[in-house]
């Protein structure tokens, strides 16, 4: 039964909690990582059923491995890209696959286990439950929309379709995003400042978002390769293919040089956007966290912008281009505690909220109620 009050305990709970779920999170950037490995190393097919449960148990055997590459051998990718592949070749590719999926299970007992026992113990807050339940239906989801994924590319093109892998992408990111708001609004007491910077900084997130997308799309197609020069595009910053499909449209999703076009401009409006914000930020006295997440993302940027950069011209090295990835999701995660910061000083209803003010530490003398419902 819910109680009502406040209990001293509630402040511990709320950290326990949270540091959980930055756990998660963390576990989550890792699984996007290897997610990136995967498929820079042409992984991604190489396990051509799933078995949600059964799964976790690899290849034993030397007769498993051969039963394995068998069901391999009957597919399109080892007919028409891989013919002639050694075992021992397969069961490289076979193991970033095989690590990604256990990876998956792992994350759904990582967060199921301790939520239980948060849940059975009377130590969630009041409407934090449903938030809960709703990652990790969301959670399963993602693994389901990674197997379809997957099941794009078991046909006669070997490839995976760019418009599954990038929501497989950016479902990842939204999870992990959600996890972190969850636990910082646990960890960080309100703070009233910069209402005028607030829309500012979720636009700004939302545009990181959008070009994480794009970078789906330019994984998704290869479109990274057509133009590996930087400022231009082979000898011009328009490239003679854009926008050149019928119906034009079509070409921000199926034409490689209008995709990577798109990824610069993104990557371009993104720099003129956070060097903005940052500078009229400062300006208007910015303090405490909010301050310390803008110049975060301020240096985030600049790293990001080399690694993209780099990574473009040396032709997709996969060290460089899956730290290129990550550098995304930490540039977002920077963005988000920006917005964070800003956004919690009007929101009275917080889960961090307590019953003295608006104004202490995220669950210090809260208001303990059961997390049940």
């Amino acid at each position: 039964m819910a109680t009502t009050g406040c209990n001293p305990s509630q402040k511990a709970y709320d950290r326990h909690v949270a540091y959980w779920l930055l756990i998660c999170a963390g576990t989550i950037f890792g699984m996007i990582l290897l997610g990136a490995v995967t498929r820079l190393t042409q992984s991604g097919l190489s396990m051509v059923d799933w078995h949600p449960v059964t799964g976790i148990i690899p290849p034993l055997t030397e007769a498993d491995w051969q039963k394995e590459f068998f069901k391999y051998q009957q597919f399109p990718e080892y007919q028409k890209k891989n013919l002639g592949m050694e075992i021992s070749e397969f069961k490289t590719i076979f193991l970033f696959e095989y690590f990604h999926r256990v990876l998956g299970r792992f994350i759904g007992l990582l967060f199921l286990l301790p939520f239980l026992f948060f849940y059975f113990t009377d130590r969630l807050r009041a409407g934090l439950t449903p938030k809960l339940v709703a990652l990790f239906i969301l959670g399963g989801f993602q693994g389901v929309l990674g197997w379809y994924m997957v099941k794009s590319g078991l046909v006669d093109d070997p490839n995976v379709s760019q418009y599954r892998l990038t929501a497989h992408l950016g479902t990842a990111v939204i999870i992990y995003s959600a996890i972190l708001w969850v636990a910082w609004s646990l960890l960080f007491k309100p703070t009233e400042q910069l209402f005028k910077m607030r829309a500012g900084a979720v636009a700004t997130s939302c545009a990181i978002f959008l070009m994480i997308l794009s970078g789906g799309l330019v994984a998704g197609t290869k479109a990274g390769y057509v133009y590996p020069t930087f400022p231009l595009m082979g000898h011009s910053f328009f490239p003679e293919e854009l926008y050149s499909m019928t119906p034009v449209w079509l070409s921000a999703f199926e034409d490689l040089a209008t995709i990577q076009f798109n990824h610069r401009m993104f990557a371009y409006f993104i720099v003129l956007l956070i060097s903005t914000f940052t500078f009229f930020a400062l300006k208007s006295g910015a303090i405490g966290p909010a301050k310390g997440g803008i110049l975060c993302m301020f240096v985030m940027m600049i790293l990001q912008v080399i690694l993209g950069i780099s990574t473009l011209v040396m032709n997709m090295p996969i060290a460089l281009a899956t730290a290129h990835q990550g550098g995304a999701v930490l540039l977002l995660t920077a963005s988000l505690f920006v917005t964070h910061s800003l956004i919690i000083g009007n929101a009275k209803n917080s889960v961090g909220n307590n019953c003295e003010s608006d104004l202490t530490p995220a669950g210090e003398g809260g208001v303990a109620h059961s997390g049940r419902m």
